[in-house]
């Protein structure tokens, strides 16, 4: 993956790399699955390195690992997944960094929108009506 401007929208600088016997199709279903979340709406730029190794021993119970390591905006992102096959190992993987990125966005002012209410700190009458309205409202004075 580059860090080239696709329309309005900058690609992310995210390099998906193989270590082990992982057959081309595997690598490319991994990037397919890193790039899908990366791409979230909202999210800030992301960059480094997503690594996919094949354990060399035939008799591991979970020879597919990865280890995404990343910077999105501010925030540094490591992600760790063993899985028995190639493609489980992309999904969990998946499921992983989409978890982290709501996180992040949560942190970078891309989660809630609606303004607290007053009890939670919030400024009073925004969203709620005031004591006054409330009265007027129920036709007392």
């Amino acid at each position: 993956m580059s860090g080239e401007k696709v329309g309005a929208r900058e690609v992310p600088r995210v390099r998906v790399r193989a270590e082990g016997d992982v057959s081309a199709d595997a690598l490319a279903y991994v990037r397919e699955k890193v790039t899908a979340v990366l791409d979230r709406s909202g999210l800030p730029p992301a960059s480094g390195e997503v690594r996919i190794i094949r354990a060399a021993a035939h008799h591991a119970e979970r020879p597919w690992s990865a280890v995404a390591d990343l910077k999105v905006g501010a925030s540094a992102v490591v992600v760790h997944a063993e899985e028995p096959t190639s493609q489980e190992l992309a999904d969990r993987l998946r499921d992983r960094l989409r978890r982290r990125m709501t996180h992040v966005l949560a942190a970078h002012g891309g989660g809630h929108t609606a303004d607290p209410p007053p009890w939670r700190g919030g400024r009073p009458g925004v969203g709620h009506l005031t004591e006054e309205e409330e009265r007027e409202r129920s036709g007392q004075k």
